[in-house]
């Protein structure tokens, strides 16, 4: 996918294209919806274009802490749109300076740039300084300069509109089946993995830590079944069913959150490999144990609800 910064107008493109505008965090079924309805326009020539944020407009104007994470941080919104079939990526590089562009400025001079046959967005799409600009004013100003637009509605999932709003709340309060029903997905975050202090493997339950994890938002502290993705260039990424740990880890004195993973019957050397956690479902809140021997007592409680969970023999 081509990646392409914007710190103002974008460069002039002959590159015909539909393109689709949004944040597109978590790229969850309404995103996938967007996608599919911009495909279904494509013509011989034309390529799939995204254009998004460097940061949540929430958290640029207001310094809403809800919005300075993402639930996919840019690298892993690029790879999942690539999947879809989006050829380029536009960033712009949202800060305070580029919020006072006034709704006329963005549709006439900014994306005049570019080579745009038609427009995707979603209902309740708004853009330009404050918000001013609305659908309808979307429409007028685009046919100023020859471009349609359409509009996809919102859907909904078991009777709630899908937002990424929603399924944030659903991470952060530990309801990872809610979240994937929403994003069509497990709830995924990656990272390298780094040196811990190796208590896990005195213990007999060796597992792998993640360095700290930048820009994804975190789930509530606690364990949970998840599925590990080894990536390897050279022999193909390798699935293992896990146990995650999720949390501060006060039984050993932990303050900082942290996230490591119990491969179940894996052995084998995962430092300084690139691992992707998915959560699947929430097994407990985290624990503060008076003793490493109950530590251990209920880590192996949650291996065998984890053996049952996965429908495998220990």
């Amino acid at each position: 996918m081509e990646f392409i910064h914007l710190a103002g107008k974008p460069p002039i493109d002959t590159q015909s294209q539909v393109l689709l505008i949004g944040k597109f965090d978590g790229v969850h079924k309404g995103h996938i919806q967007l996608l599919q309805t911009a495909r279904s326009y494509l013509e011989a020539g034309d390529i799939l274009s995204v254009m998004s944020f460097s940061e949540h407009p929430l958290w640029v104007l207001r310094q809403n802490p809800e919005y300075k994470h993402s639930l996919t941080p840019v690298q892993e919104k690029i790879k999942i749109l690539s999947d879809f079939g989006v050829k380029r990526f536009y960033q712009i590089a949202f800060t305070q300076e580029y919020a006072q562009v006034l709704a006329d400025d963005f549709v006439l001079e900014h994306l005049l740039s570019l080579h745009i046959k038609r427009i995707v967005v979603g209902e309740g799409f708004r853009f330009g300084h404050k918000g001013q600009g609305d659908i309808q004013k979307l429409i007028l100003l685009c046919s100023q300069i020859g471009v349609q637009v359409t509009v996809v509605p919102h859907i909904n999932a078991n009777g709630e509109k899908i937002s990424s709003t929603t399924i944030r709340n659903y991470v952060l309060e530990g309801k990872v089946e809610a979240a994937q029903a929403l994003l069509g997905r497990p709830y995924r975050i990656t990272g390298h993995v780094i040196h811990g202090d190796a208590l896990g493997r005195q213990l007999g339950f060796p597992t792998a830590n993640l360095e700290t994890v930048d820009g994804y938002i975190l789930p509530k502290p606690g364990i949970y079944a998840g599925i590990a993705e080894i990536h390897s260039d050279l022999s193909g990424n390798e699935f293992w069913n896990c146990l995650i740990s999720a949390g501060y880890r006060s039984t050993v004195g932990g303050t900082e959150y942290c996230m490591e993973a119990h491969l179940l019957d894996y052995s084998g050397n995962l430092y300084d490999k690139t691992l992707s956690l998915s959560f699947l479902s929430y097994f407990r809140d985290e624990i503060e144990f008076n003793n490493l021997d109950a530590l251990v007592d209920q880590m192996n409680i949650d291996k065998d609800n984890a053996t049952a969970f996965f429908g495998t023999k220990r």
